[in-house]
């Protein structure tokens, strides 16, 4: 309940004003349940759709009847939760642009979450992720170079431009539009390029449900922005990654670079919506979020990889050391 309440009155900012649009599926029905409950408590009106009502599993697209329903609501903000499953972008992301793009949902999006992420990210002091994130954001957003690396291998430098936005993940969506994943703490972009080796201790998608944490770091070798080599012992893990990395034009191509913030959290969990936000760095191959960040490319697909306890320094100043961030 604790995270519950974070999520609804600290993050989303829910009123008796609001009308809200709740999507969850069967293995996050008790964690919807307490979001259900404590958005009641503010007064606001609730709606909730439960995926193996409407649409099959894996989900591969959002059905025409239920984003009717969700339209006729006409929800002021606006929560996702369910497993990640092989294939379900094709059902979270056109969701994703109905709640924020259409309908300008302040908009909390939870793939994976589960309830010892409720007992432990989102039970964080939000305001200190609020502060933090700000902190890390006012640096990183007029960066030109920024290298990182880490004790597993990591070694990236990346190059940035002005044209590309940064946004501030930092739990707070209370205007319309604004949105992210909770549990929350990381500001991200679309990097102009990025060369070198990141040393991943873990992926998204559908890979931490699937691989969990990595017993031995993947080394995926960056060149020109693209995917050019994948070093790993552990052979379906490879062919996995080949096989994602070829869904699309662009699934090999680095279109998110973020750097995670939230100072409460003390170890890896082995659940990537919440592991990307520990202090470190994380990459994504695939969609770069253009309608946030500005980039005039797009991908059907999206993968993180997570490089934690990182030295990340930004145009010369060092703003983090082994995880610890310095500002």
């Amino acid at each position: 309940m604790a995270g519950a309440r974070n999520a609804v009155r600290v993050c989303l900012g829910i009123t008796g004003r609001d009308r809200v649009a709740l999507v969850f599926d069967e293995g996050t029905a008790e964690i919807a349940e307490a979001i259900d409950q404590e958005a009641l408590g503010t007064g606001a009106e609730v709606g909730r759709w439960k995926m193996e009502d409407h649409v099959e599993r894996p989900a591969s697209d959002l059905p025409r009847s239920v984003a009717d329903e969700i339209r006729a609501l006409r929800p002021t903000a606006s929560i996702f939760m369910g497993e990640s499953k092989r294939g379900e972008l094709a059902y979270r992301q056109p969701l994703l642009h109905l709640l924020v793009e259409e309908l300008h949902c302040r908009h909390g999006h939870m793939p994976g979450v589960d309830e010892a992420l409720m007992t432990d990210g989102m039970a964080v002091d939000y305001e200190e992720v609020y502060r933090v994130t700000r902190q890390v954001y006012d640096v990183a957003r007029a960066a030109a170079r920024i290298e990182v690396s880490t004790r597993a291998g990591t070694d990236l430098k990346a190059t940035f431009s002005p044209a590309l936005r940064w946004i501030p993940c930092d739990g707070r969506y209370h205007e319309q539009g604004h949105w992210g994943n909770l549990p929350e703490g990381e500001t991200f972009t679309a990097p102009l390029n990025v060369d070198g080796v990141i040393a991943g201790e873990e992926m998204g998608d559908w890979f931490t449900h699937k691989y969990g944490v990595f017993e031995a770091p993947v080394r995926l070798r960056v060149r020109a922005s693209r995917l050019a080599g994948v070093e790993t012992d552990n052979e379906e893990l490879a062919l996995d990654i080949a096989a994602y990395m070829s869904q699309h034009a662009n699934s090999n191509r680095v279109g998110e670079f973020a750097i995670g913030t939230n100072v409460g959290l003390k170890r890896i969990v082995g659940n990537f919506l919440q592991d990307e936000k520990f202090p470190g760095v994380h990459m994504a191959f695939g969609d770069p979020y253009g309608f946030e960040t500005g980039a005039d490319w797009e991908c059907p697909t999206h993968v993180d990889v997570l490089a934690s306890h990182a030295d990340v320094t930004v145009d010369g100043r060092k703003i983090m050391e082994q995880g610890r961030i310095l500002l």
